[in-house]
């Protein structure tokens, strides 16, 4: 496959985050209304793609104006350390791309240190007798307290992080256990996956599934089977353990057996009448094509072409029919789907579809 287009996509994206910094600035952008970014608290799960995406775009071009933003966002979502009370287990996503990228780029010890209290925290909501990271905190009269979710997967790397920075392999165990019990309750037959499983926090025994943002308990949810390819493709980059790389091949077959023919997916793999009007998620596909890049770069070369053509097809796909290069709006990628059933951020751009999207063209241009 010809990857010339890769280089074009790349200047045509650092031209646009360069202008679209200027707007948002230091904040933290989530999905779009209008073609602008609506944005939410430094706490929030999606808070650590826009400095993620700002260091992608500078170990590039060395724009310092662009490393200043970055640098600025990590001091709020530091911030949220002290205030505590509104944390969750995704502050993987927020850390991971935030302090720990400002410590690899700029040797910052504050933002190493941040990111290896945040690894204390998330292991802290590990509960043993499931042996799972409990998601969220209790909203209102909802009680998540045995609540784990799909997208936790991709909330390990900071514990696999924190066991190499300081030698101790308590954080890697406890993300073991996590994507061991993924490996047993939310994987199912056909290789699709679950997006919340419950369980009794007293007992550890599995409730049974719920539907989350998928259209029902037992369907597929395109963005969750997503953060299953990616999320077992880096716990098996961490551990070396097959059973890791087997889940995500897995899972990347279902993902891949079920995309439509512009190679991106509807929100819900599962829904009752499958049609041409049903949303699309731009971010699912975005986020699969980084994880199936994961998945080639620890491959043999036969697999190797295969998952890199894969994510290819997906990432050229994404550039041709639904990357947004308008000066008047801000996302990169359109037609996303935040969250379908409530009515969030459907048919937008999202934040972590920009990020990903990002990643994977930037994985493409350098192997």
């Amino acid at each position: 496959m010809e990857y010339a287009w890769v280089e074009k996509a790349w200047e045509k994206i650092v031209v646009k985050i360069e202008k679209t910094s200027q707007s948002i600035g230091a904040a933290f952008p989530n999905g779009t209304e209008n073609g602008r970014f609506v944005t939410t608290p430094a706490h929030d799960w999606v808070a650590g793609f826009w400095p993620g995406l700002l260091w992608l775009v500078y170990g590039e071009t060395k724009n310092e104006r662009l490393k200043a933003l970055a640098v600025a966002c990590e001091a709020q979502i530091s911030h949220t350390l002290w205030e505590y009370d509104h944390l969750h287990h995704d502050v993987g996503f927020m850390f991971e791309l935030s302090s720990i990228k400002q410590y690899e780029f700029l040797a910052d010890d504050a933002a190493k240190r941040h990111a290896l209290i945040t690894a204390n925290l998330l292991a802290g909501r590990f509960n043993p007798v499931g042996s799972f990271i409990r998601a969220w905190p209790n909203w209102g009269d909802e009680d998540h307290s045995g609540w784990a979710i799909i997208d936790c997967m991709m909330n390990l790397p900071l514990l696999y992080w924190a066991s190499n920075v300081i030698a101790d392999p308590r954080y890697r165990h406890i993300a073991e256990l996590h994507a061991d019990m993924v490996l047993k309750e939310f994987i199912q037959e056909d290789g699709s996956v679950h997006h919340i499983v419950a369980f009794d926090p007293e007992t550890g025994a599995r409730l049974g599934a719920l539907p989350g943002q998928g259209y029902a308990s037992d369907s597929a949810w395109s963005r969750g089977a997503a953060w299953a390819i990616y999320g077992f493709a880096l716990s098996y980059k961490y551990t070396g353990k097959d059973k890791y790389l087997a889940a995500a091949k897995r899972v990347a077959q279902f993902f891949l057996d079920h995309l439509p023919a512009d190679k991106v997916p509807y929100w819900d793999f599962r829904l009752p009448e499958q049609s041409h009007d049903a949303p699309r998620d731009s971010a699912a596909a975005a986020i699969a094509a980084s994880g199936l890049l994961e998945i080639a770069s620890v491959v043999e070369h036969d697999e190797e072409l295969f998952y890199k053509r894969a994510a290819a097809e997906i990432l050229l796909s994404l550039f041709h029919n639904y990357a947004d290069w308008k000066d008047d709006s801000e996302g990169l990628l359109l037609h996303g789907t935040g969250y379908f059933m409530k009515e969030i951020f459907v048919d937008a751009s999202l934040i972590y579809g920009d990020y990903y999207f990002v990643e994977a063209l930037l994985k493409l241009k350098c192997q």
